[in-house]
């Protein structure tokens, strides 16, 4: 019965602390986006050669004999 009286106060005390912290992380804004994490690791970095080669092709119109790929 004497060990209640110290662990009711430290559970306590711990569950409190786990509040505190909760509420400062929504706070200092850790859970404002959850989305966006999650869905930058299925995309790669820009490459810059990959722009260099899509200005490229823009910059030079298609010429009229060049086969368009089929559209769906």
């Amino acid at each position: 019965m004497p060990a209640l009286y110290v662990m009711i106060p430290a559970a306590l005390l711990i569950v409190a602390i786990a509040i505190y912290i909760f509420f400062w992380a929504v706070d200092s804004g850790q859970y404002d986006d959850l989305d966006g994490p999650a869905h930058s690791i299925l995309f790669d970095d820009q490459d810059p050669s990959h722009k260099a080669a899509v200005d490229e092709a823009s910059s030079h119109p298609a010429k009229p004999d060049d086969k368009a790929p089929p559209h769906a």
